[in-house]
């Protein structure tokens, strides 16, 4: 089906072959300012002090709103199809500010 025949309201999105292969993370850092979230996504390995972020993603605070809901939709979806998804209810400390707002994971 090429464009002039895209159902009206439908959105055609393309995945590449680099993107799709997709990138490890074990931690998120999202920050916001009064404009933008930014979610800094980052692969931590033990023993090694430093980490970098593999990915960055900036979102309108509405469409982080949206996130948010999707999240929430599809996590009860897994939920519900696996069981709970267990949490061993720690959350790492970091002693870092980077000068924005406090971060959370």
């Amino acid at each position: 089906m090429n464009e002039e025949q895209q159902p009206e309201g439908q959105l055609n999105i393309e995945l590449s072959e680099e993107i799709a292969e997709g990138i490890y993370s074990n931690l998120a850092i999202i920050t916001h300012s009064n404009s933008e979230f930014v979610l800094d996504f980052i692969k931590v390995m033990p023993g090694v002090p430093k980490a970098k972020v593999k990915s960055r993603v900036l979102l309108t605070p509405q469409h982080a709103k949206r996130l948010l809901a999707a999240l929430k939709d599809n996590v009860a979806k897994f939920e519900a199809s696996h069981g709970p998804i267990k949490v061993d209810g720690q959350t790492a400390a970091f002693p870092m500010n980077f000068g924005g707002p406090a971060a959370q994971a």
